[in-house]
């Protein structure tokens, strides 16, 4: 057997937000699928459990234990490129900027992406992280094989070609079905995208709604609480060439306005909060922007002000009533709220627990600065999604169970099949787990 790496002995661990810490007994860093093995089987033997982190960008505490905790940040390799078919397997700690630059030099991009690009790929599709773009899916719609490192430690490859139930099951995991080694995705020929940005009346938006989402590839917006603003963002895939903002402006524009500019507004509305609508008043006033980039460099930006999430994934066509509904209760709460409620779309997929499962999607992305609380607004904004089926983005804050989850997953005992077969001992379960998929049960 293999040597598991040397490990660090109860180091506390927090995540991006810092919302979210644990003592693990031992922290890994692994370089080798090898020591991935090997980590399993120690602590097979030991009788411990094991969670995988990549970035810690979730909200939630999905990967939090008292056992072993692994970290890929030494697993990040671009292991083959295939250019004539556009697959491309890599390490499953990658970070997905660091997989942007690296395809870029092949000529490759990934089909769509989420706002950020922090994650490991492994971390963004266990969670179903999506983009935005109605006629694409989430990030996990773009792998076509993965290798994973089951309870007792034995190697599973699996695809649409073989091992079809688990790589069915696997491409949205949760972290319930072991730990993902590699990932090959189906990438495409690098493209630019022309980007329009540009302040609206939230009014005007959901109105001409069916318009914006059909006539762009990428669209979406950022309602401002308090206002009757909103931030549109239109993405249009092209064959133009690059036109960039220039580097004061995008300098201007993504570090200044959107991350130093806004970390003051929230700043100042934490120890006030009574400024907080007058302080929003700020958000729509960067006027309208228009240039032509690479499209990882448009899809994602820094995000420098940290914060807590809860997002949720609800039929396309109850987008402006849902919203709506959430204006309304900003408006009556007496809450004061800082930051702009995102809103997104994606294509429905076959995945058993996307959140974009069997329907075209509109995603609701609620947010607090960090420090602050959003019980009370999450809670409410959570009643309004139940309303819809909403199905909570797995690695941001919500209040469900196993029980109220399961009837939203058509295949929901597809996945726990699964979860039986290659984790019967539950050895990658967690509390959050626990609530949100319920206990192991072997056949």
């Amino acid at each position: 057997m293999t040597a598991a790496p040397a490990s660090t002995e109860r180091r506390r661990w927090h995540n991006w937000a810092r919302n979210q810490e644990c003592a693990p007994a031992h922290v890994e860093h692994p370089a080798s699928e090898e020591e991935l093995v090997a980590i399993v089987r120690t602590a097979r033997l030991a009788g411990e459990r094991v969670k995988v982190v990549g970035a810690g960008h979730s909200f939630t505490g999905i990967a939090l234990t008292d056992g072993r905790l692994v970290h890929l940040d030494r697993y990040t390799r671009v292991l083959s490129v295939d250019r004539a078919s556009g697959h491309v397997t890599v390490q499953a700690g990658i970070p997905l900027r660091k997989l942007n630059v690296e395809l870029g030099r092949v000529g490759l991009a990934m089909e769509n992406l989420g706002d950020i690009a922090y994650q490991s790929v492994a971390g963004a599709i266990a969670t179903a992280t999506h983009g935005t773009g109605r006629n694409f899916g989430n990030i996990a719609t773009q792998v076509v094989g993965m290798r994973l490192i089951a309870g007792d430690g034995s190697i599973v490859d699996c695809s649409s070609d073989g091992e079809q139930e688990i790589f069915h099951a696997a491409r949205v995991g949760l972290g319930a079905l072991g730990i993902v080694s590699t990932v090959t995705l189906r990438c495409v020929p690098a493209f630019n995208l022309h980007a329009v940005e540009m302040p609206m009346r939230v009014d005007d938006v959901l109105a001409s709604l069916d318009e914006h989402v059909s006539q762009n590839d990428h669209f979406e917006f950022f309602w401002v609480p308090h206002t009757g603003w909103a931030l549109t963002k239109r993405n249009r895939r092209t064959d133009e060439p690059r036109n960039p903002r220039g580097r004061w402006r995008e300098f201007r524009d993504r570090i200044l306005l959107e991350n130093v500019a806004f970390g003051a507004v929230c700043r100042a509305g934490r120890l006030r909060p009574s400024m907080i609508p007058r302080l929003s008043r700020l958000i729509p006033s960067s006027g309208r922007v228009e240039y032509v980039e690479h499209s990882y460099r448009v899809f994602a930006s820094p995000r420098l002000v940290h914060f807590y999430e809860m997002e949720y994934a609800i039929p396309i066509e109850h987008t402006a009533e849902a919203l709506n509904r959430v204006r309304a209760f900003v408006a009556r709460s007496g809450l004061n709220i800082s930051f702009p409620v995102e809103v997104r779309f994606v294509a429905p997929d076959d995945i058993p627990l996307s959140t974009a499962y069997g329907r075209a999607t509109c995603y609701i992305a609620v947010h607090v600065y960090q420090g602050m609380q959003y019980q009370q607004y999450f809670e409410a904004v959570e009643d309004i999604m139940d309303d819809y089926g909403g199905r909570p983005h797995w690695g941001k804050l919500h209040f469900q169970t196993a029980e109220t989850l399961a009837p939203r997953y058509p295949e929901w005992s597809a996945f726990q099949r699964v979860r039986a077969r290659l984790d019967p001992e539950a050895r990658f379960t967690n509390p959050y787990l626990d609530r949100v998929l319920g206990p192991v049960r072997p056949d």
